[in-house]
């Protein structure tokens, strides 16, 4: 029996989902349905997800049905000469666009996952470097808010810790947008700057650290946390805030017991805003912790590519001196860093999106 090739798998796979959302546009215009406006709501989710795939997969079809019939006609000796050879000219143009046809449809397969995330949550923290690892901490988070600002993206500071200089011992930032964790992603590991720093007298050149974590944040978490597994206290926030902050015991500090995960929200003056906002961190990282074992085998190769997300990897380089940024993932040399830091990072994102992709559909074909 003959091995299917990878694109019969897909094309078979496809359309499957062609079904599945045929079915779910019938079921959006039943007025049984319509009339339950949860419902609604979730097979108007469902249909978004699957339009992704749908969308050129019916673009292939359109294609695939166009060549088959001009083969046909080229290849049947009782047809008109004059008729053969025109059909040979649309077999060769419609093979190209049946080519290009599949590759939009592996391109829609790799990205789909991270293209429906609309949210995500930011954390950066400094590193090595004292003082100056704050500030550089403090330079991502503008950088970060000023690129989401150039996208049309929401953003929202869950909780900050700030330093005397100006800086950010550590930031939790909301970023929302369509497809934003396709832009963000690739911002998770160990990020390091040499520059002289405002507190050095010698100008001396210092190397300082930062690191990033984003998190996707799904429109709905399940998470199974058991009460007694979260050890919840209770204290007086610190920082900036005046009399309300020596006098009310607002900052909240969860901390999961069976995994080690510490959320800590400081942020606002309501105790019940900041228990809120913790709980609803430590589930996200809680179900990344679980969603990361699932796709441990399956995101390998891109690991290899663009990161495994871990702190602790270093990904990037920002040289001061130089007017440089360095991604290591992908060897990428960019000398503007001073506009990166305004919040230009098209380019970049864009090089590491191609070699991403380029990476996905390796994987794809060693399937």
């Amino acid at each position: 029996m003959a091995v299917a090739s990878v694109e019969e798998r897909l094309l078979a796979k496809l359309e499957e989902v062609d079904r599945r959302f045929r079915t779910v546009e019938s079921q959006m215009n039943d007025p049984a349905i319509a009339s339950v406006p949860t419902k609604l709501v979730e097979l108007a989710k469902e249909r978004g997800r699957l339009e992704r795939l749908v969308d050129p997969y019916r673009t292939y079809s359109k294609f695939n049905e166009q060549f088959l019939q001009a083969k046909a006609i080229a290849d049947d000796p009782s047809q008109d000469p004059e008729m053969r050879e025109l059909a040979q000219q649309e077999v060769a143009e419609l093979a190209d666009k049946r080519e290009t046809a599949i590759e939009k449809i592996k391109s829609a397969i790799v990205t789909s996952d991270d293209e429906a995330v609309n949210s995500v949550i930011m954390e950066i923290r400094a590193g090595t470097g004292g003082e100056e690892a704050a500030l550089f901490a403090g330079d991502l988070l503008n950088m970060y808010q000023r690129f989401a600002e150039t996208r049309g993206f929401k953003t929202e500071i869950l909780d900050a810790s700030p330093t005397p200089l100006g800086g950010f011992r550590e930031v939790i930032l909301n970023i929302k947008g369509p497809s934003v964790y396709s832009i963000f992603g690739y911002e998770s590991g160990g990020h390091r700057v040499q520059r002289v720093p405002r507190t050095e007298a010698q100008g001396r050149i210092h190397t300082s650290a930062a690191t990033v974590a984003v998190l996707p944040e799904p429109e709905e978490v399940e998470v199974d946390i058991k009460p007694e597994d979260v050890v919840e206290s209770v204290s007086r926030a610190g920082g900036p805030g005046g009399q309300n902050v020596n006098k009310v015991s607002s900052a909240i500090r969860l901390e999961h017991v069976p995994t080690g995960i510490v959320v800590s929200m400081r942020d606002e003056r309501s105790q019940h805003k900041n228990r809120a906002k913790a709980w609803r961190v430590l589930k996200l990282r809680l179900f990344e912790m679980e969603q990361a074992k699932k796709k441990a085998a399956r995101d390998q190769q891109r690991s290899i590519m663009v990161g495994s997300g871990d702190r602790s990897q270093r990904i990037r380089t920002y040289n001061f001196p130089q007017n440089r940024m360095t991604d290591h993932r992908i060897g990428l040399d960019l000398y503007s860093l001073d506009r990166i830091l305004l919040g230009q990072m098209d380019e970049l994102v864009k090089a590491l999106q191609i070699c991403d992709h380029e990476q996905r559909l390796k994987s794809l074909e060693l399937q």
